[in-house]
């Protein structure tokens, strides 16, 4: 081993026991968060922020940044300080776990009565402690979309690339349009395995320009390829939470308990006044000063709304819960990138196995598009739905061939008036006919790829479709559909009646309540939304810190912060 390489390693094993020592700091910083809340015989704080996940926890970071404010996190799910949140290539073994809600789709009829789960985060860092570290900025025209829905030129494409720079820590090739110092570090799918340059190749065949980064340049092309960008630091995930919440867990005017599941906003008239939580079997009430910011996720967001009388009037008084505002939108326009898993066998085992995604591609179903519809990620495991499990070889690798811009709707709703039970979720996926036709050209796309002359040497045979599938392909699209996990547009910003939020993310109707999650997307955003969730968290502390007038932190301060 020569001198450099003894450097690397040394360096690698500090950034090993660093993470190894923030994992006991987590769970010393939540016991003394725990006691001093327990022994508060008022606890009252100036704003309350439930849900820690992508976008929650960018605001409560925004917000504890004033020593002089006094934040309350909540989160529902446990500490996330496990080798299956912090282990990159351990993600799929929190599906299913503690840290996942476990919500299951109703059955769908546009998918021959199909059910599937849906796996949403429930721990610290919410989605971005469990899923597959993707980091997608979102296309140029979903932030224009954004911004002429809001009437906001603030949401536009240039005004978020700014947020994007200010928020990067980026590790890859130098680009203007990335940032470098900011909080989250994002570098390009490390240690590229051979399969996935063969696959960028094998894409470069089918006609795909392949780019430095699926971010940047190409989040302005309709089409394109790149090595997929992530939230992986040194063989570790770096989740939202880690990246802005751990390193001002020492400060007093913060607090974060965890396993403290929200029942319901608390109402005073037409303004927020505070929130009723459970932990430990003990329903408790803490009031808020200034504003309840809900950061739960499409799913559970909606739910805490209705449960406090927040939502369409009709709907709440079926399940037996009082009107207080009346808000039809609350629950509907749920949208979801949906996939249709194509399989190839190895020829023989990978050493090693990769776990997380590495390659990402863009594409149209149609030229006349202003964007990108079609969504793929590859993953170097076979993965498929249930109704294929069985067909699955032991060793291969996915294509996620999927919708970038789905045009059914869905909608969630409450099964009854019990606030600690789960939402009724009807994904509604592939009930617009145009979603199916860009079905179809999607798994040709994908077939196109994986089937090219650079992926041969490491393909035994193509598992699903398959030759025989491509008969009825519409039957396999129904019967392979799944999820990439991202629900959106559930409380939806907007003008008109069919929103739930303004632009700056007040809920319509109610003072001191906003929403700041994947929720409030009027349309769903062209890749994984995780990044675009972070941007909306920063949204949110934004118009907060402007309207309460907080003091901005000087650089200096920020950057010992980040």
């Amino acid at each position: 081993m020569n001198r450099s390489e003894k450097k690397q390693t040394t360096i690698g094993e500090m950034d090993v026991a660093a993470e190894t020592a923030n994992e006991f700091e987590v769970a010393a910083h939540l016991r003394e968060h725990q006691k001093r809340f327990e022994s508060s015989p008022d606890p009252q704080f100036d704003f309350i922020v439930c849900g820690s996940g992508s976008s929650g926890s960018v605001v409560a970071r925004r917000l504890a940044e004033n020593k002089e404010v006094r934040v309350l996190l909540l989160e529902a799910g446990p500490s996330d300080d496990t080798a299956g949140v912090l282990d990159p290539e351990q993600w799929p073994s929190n599906l299913g776990s503690k840290r996942d809600w476990v919500f299951v789709a109703e059955p769908n009829p546009h998918l021959n009565g199909r059910t599937y789960p849906l796996s949403m985060g429930k721990t610290l860092g919410g989605g971005s402690s469990i899923n597959v570290m993707v980091w997608a900025q979102g296309h140029k025209n979903d932030w224009e979309f954004f911004a002429s829905e809001v009437g906001d030129a603030a949401w536009n494409y240039s005004s978020i690339q700014t947020i994007y720079r200010r928020i990067e820590n980026w590790s890859g090739a130098p680009d203007t349009r990335r940032g470098t110092s900011g909080p989250v570090y994002v570098q390009p799918s490390p240690n590229l395995s051979s399969v996935a340059q063969a696959t960028l190749l094998s894409a470069a065949t089918a006609g795909f320009k392949v780019f430095d980064s699926p971010n940047g340049e190409m989040m302005e092309h309709n089409e394109g390829t790149a090595r997929t960008d992530t939230i992986i630091r040194s063989g570790r995930r770096q989740s939202v939470f880690r990246s802005y919440v751990l390193p001002l867990m020492h400060q007093s005017n913060l607090t974060v308990l965890t396993n403290a599941l929200v029942l319901r906003v608390v109402l005073a008239a037409n303004r927020a006044i505070g929130v009723d939580f459970v932990q430990g079997g003990k329903v408790q009430r803490v009031h808020v000063a200034r504003e309840v910011i809900l950061s739960m996720g499409a799913l559970n967001t909606p739910r805490v709304l209705m449960h406090s009388g927040i939502g369409d009037g009709h709907e709440l008084n079926k399940v037996g819960i009082t009107l207080r505002h009346h808000l039809p939108a609350v629950g509907k326009n749920f949208q979801d990138h949906i996939a249709f898993p194509c399989v190839w066998e190895f020829t023989q085992k990978p050493d090693p196995v990769v776990m997380h995604s590495e390659c990402t591609l863009y594409a149209q179903s149609d030229s006349t598009l202003t964007g990108p519809d079609i969504l793929h990620c590859s993953l170097g495991f076979p993965a498929t739905s249930q109704e294929y499990a069985s067909f699955l070889p032991e060793y291969g690798w996915t294509m996620f061939a999927g919708l970038a811009q789905p045009k059914s709707r869905g909608s969630v709703h409450l099964a009854s008036n019990d606030p600690t039970a789960s939402v009724l979720i009807n994904t509604n996926a592939l009930s617009d006919p145009e979603d199916l036709k860009a079905a179809r050209i999607s798994i040709e796309i994908s077939r196109e790829v994986g089937n090219a002359a650079p992926l041969r040497s490491y393909v035994k045979r193509e598992v699903s479709p398959g030759s025989s599938a491509m008969s009825d392909l519409d039957d396999f699209i129904r019967r392979a559909a799944s999820t990439f996990w991202h629900p959106s547009g559930t409380a939806r910003m907007g003008r008109s009646h069919t929103s739930v939020v303004d632009g700056d993310l007040k809920v319509h109707g109610i003072e001191g309540l906003r929403i700041a999650d994947s929720s409030v997307m009027p349309r769903i955003t062209t890749g994984n939304t995780m990044a675009p969730c972070v941007v909306i968290g920063e949204r949110a502390a934004e118009s907060l810190k402007r309207e309460h007038n907080l003091a901005e932190l000087s650089s200096h301060e920020t950057v010992l912060g980040a």
